[in-house]
């Protein structure tokens, strides 16, 4: 009776663990991988692809996030 117990708490503790697991697509720092995309990116394009925000505003954020300003690009928060 113990043995039985003790292969259904290890089974439960494995199928736990084996879902509790981090997908794979995402690196040890929590960023998605994909062609340059930032988590950032993909959330603006949601909103745009919702309708949310305009394309105006999709591509001044856009510009924004990758540090291109009315100036070019920026070097440094100032």
């Amino acid at each position: 009776m113990i043995l039985f117990w003790a292969v259904f708490i290890a089974l439960g503790v494995l199928l736990f663990r084996a879902l509790a697991r981090p997908d794979d697509s995402t690196p040890s720092t929590g960023t998605p991988r994909g062609p340059g995309r930032s988590t950032a990116e993909q959330l603006l394009a949601e909103r745009f692809a919702r309708g949310e925000i305009d394309e105006d505003e999709y591509r001044h954020r856009l510009d924004v996030l990758h540090g291109v300003g009315d100036n070019g690009p920026r070097l440094s928060k100032s």
